[in-house]
C-alpha cells in the first residue's frame, strides 16, 4: 500500500507538468463572481426598485390630514442580493472565429411590484461571441447600446448612476467592425427585464426592433488611456393594438417615435479616472431614467384612436476616482432636466400627473445626485461606503390643485425635496 501511495504522489507532479506543456486548448468555463452585502439608512422615503437596493430618488411632499409630511420618513434595510455568479465559457473555433461565451446570474429576482421573488436567481448576461481579426459578432442579452462597458459610472449603489446614467439589459444582436483606433456597432434590441411603460409588447408590436448605433475611439499613450464615443438610438412603439368607444372595440396601430443620442469620454492613468457621460433622449423609460410618452390628440373620437408625444430628457454625470491598491477615494456627481414635449401633451396615460403609467417622473422638474465614496481593498476583500445625496426638484400646485407645467410638460414651478443616503458595502470578490 505504501508502495502504491508513494508511485501515485511521483506520478501527479508529471502528469501535471506534462498537462502544462500541452499544446491542447483548455476549453470549458471558469466561474467568478462576488458576495455583496450592502447596509443602508435613507433619510427619507424614496422610489426605489427591489425592497431599496436600487435608489432612484426621493418621494414628493405627501400630507396627510393634519398638514403632516408622510414620506418624511427615515428608514434602513440590510440586503445580499447583489450576490453574483457569472460564468465565462470559452471553446473551439468556429466560422473562422474565436468563440467565448457569458452566462451570468445573481439572486435580485424579477417581480417589482410586491418582491415576491427578491432573492430569486435571475438571468442578467447570457451571450455567445464570435471575434474574427476585425469583426465581432454578440449574439444573447447583454447591456442596451446607451450603457458603456468602457465608461461606466463606479459608484458602490447598486443603481450604478440611474436615474442618471442609462442602465438596461436587452436581448440582441451586436456587430462591432474595428479599423484602427476606431470601432463601430450596430445593435439590433428586443427588451425583457427593462421595458417600456406597457411593457415589452410595446415595441415588438411596433415590429420593428430597437435599433443603436455607436462610434468609440480608444488610445492609450505611455500610462495613460483615452476612450470616446458617441451614439445614436432609434425606438418605436405602438403602445395598444385596440380602442374603445361605446362598447365597440376598433382596431388601432398609432405609434411613438423616439430619437436619442450619446457621447462619453473616459481618461484613465495610473493613479487616476475621470469619466463623463451626457445623454438627450426621448422616451427613456426602459433605460430607468425619466420619461416616456403622453398623448398629444385624439385623431378620430368615434374610436377614440390617439397620436402620441415623448417626454424628453436631458443628463450628464460625471466622475473621479483615485486607483490606490489599497485603498480608493470617488467622487460621482449627476443632473437630470425634463425638457419636456415637442408637441402639446392632451393627457397623461391615466390623466394623473406624476403617478400615470407611461411617464417616469412627469412631475419633476430636474434632479442631482453629489455621491462621494471610499473604498477600502486587501486582495480580494472590500470594504466601503458612500453618501448619495439626491434633490429632485417637484412641480408645485396652483389654486386650482393642478401642476404649474405647460402645455408641453415643463415645469414651471417647482420646490426641491431630498434624501441622504448612508451605504456601508462588505464586498468579497471569487
Amino acid at each position: 500500500m505504501k508502495k502504491i501511495i508513494t508511485l501515485i504522489i511521483l506520478i501527479i507532479p508529471i502528469l501535471n507538468q506534462a498537462q502544462e506543456k500541452s499544446t491542447e486548448p483548455r476549453y470549458g468555463i471558469n466561474f467568478t463572481g462576488f458576495v455583496k452585502s450592502d447596509f443602508f439608512f435613507d433619510s427619507r422615503e424614496v422610489y426605489t426598485i427591489r425592497e431599496g437596493d436600487f435608489l432612484l430618488y426621493p418621494k414628493e411632499v405627501f400630507f396627510d390630514a393634519n398638514g403632516i409630511d408622510i414620506n418624511d420618513k427615515s428608514s434602513f434595510n440590510f440586503l445580499s442580493i447583489q450576490s453574483r455568479l457569472t460564468g465565462k465559457i470559452t471553446g473551439p473555433d468556429a466560422f473562422g472565429a474565436q468563440t467565448s461565451g457569458v452566462l451570468e446570474a445573481d439572486f435580485f429576482g424579477n417581480e417589482n411590484a410586491a418582491f415576491i421573488d427578491a432573492n430569486g436567481f435571475r438571468l442578467r448576461h447570457a451571450f455567445v461571441k464570435l471575434n474574427w481579426p476585425k469583426t465581432e459578432l454578440l449574439a444573447g442579452q447583454y447591456w442596451h447600446a446607451f450603457f458603456i462597458p468602457d465608461c461606466f459610472s463606479g459608484v458602490i449603489s447598486f443603481n450604478t448612476g440611474a436615474p442618471f446614467q442609462p442602465f438596461s439589459r436587452n436581448p440582441q444582436i451586436r456587430i462591432t467592425q474595428s479599423a484602427g483606433k476606431f470601432k463601430l456597432s450596430a445593435v439590433v434590441a428586443a427588451q425583457r427585464d427593462f421595458t417600456s411603460p406597457q411593457g415589452s409588447a410595446s415595441l415588438q408590436h411596433a415590429s420593428l426592433p430597437d435599433l443603436s448605433i455607436l462610434l468609440s475611439y480608444a488610445q492609450k499613450k505611455n500610462e495613460l488611456t483615452t476612450h470616446a464615443g458617441i451614439g445614436l438610438d432609434y425606438k418605436l412603439l405602438q403602445p395598444l393594438l385596440s380602442t374603445t368607444k361605446n362598447n365597440a372595440v376598433f382596431v388601432t396601430d398609432e405609434k411613438v417615435a423616439g430619437f436619442s443620442a450619446t457621447a462619453w469620454l473616459k481618461i484613465q492613468s495610473q493613479s487616476a479616472t475621470f469619466k463623463l457621460q451626457g445623454v438627450y433622449g426621448e422616451n427613456l423609460f426602459d433605460l430607468i431614467m425619466l420619461g416616456g410618452y403622453a398623448v398629444h390628440s385624439i385623431t378620430d373620437t368615434s374610436k377614440n384612436t390617439v397620436n402620441y408625444t415623448t417626454l424628453n430628457q436631458l443628463t450628464a454625470w460625471s466622475e473621479f476616482q483615485t486607483n490606490g491598491k489599497t485603498v480608493q477615494f470617488g467622487m460621482w456627481a449627476g443632473f437630470s432636466k425634463n425638457v419636456g414635449a415637442k408637441k402639446a401633451i392632451l393627457y397623461y396615460s391615466n390623466k394623473v400627473a406624476g403617478t400615470d403609467a407611461t411617464v417616469r417622473g412627469a412631475n419633476i422638474h430636474s434632479l442631482y445626485r453629489l455621491s462621494p465614496r471610499i473604498v477600502f481593498i486587501q486582495g480580494k476583500f472590500n470594504f466601503a461606503t458612500e453618501l448619495e445625496f439626491t434633490s429632485v426638484r417637484y412641480a408645485t400646485k396652483n389654486a386650482q390643485n393642478q401642476l404649474n407645467r405647460d402645455e408641453n410638460g415643463v415645469i414651471t414651478d417647482s420646490e426641491p425635496v431630498n434624501n441622504l443616503r448612508l451605504l456601508l458595502s462588505a464586498i468579497y470578490h471569487f
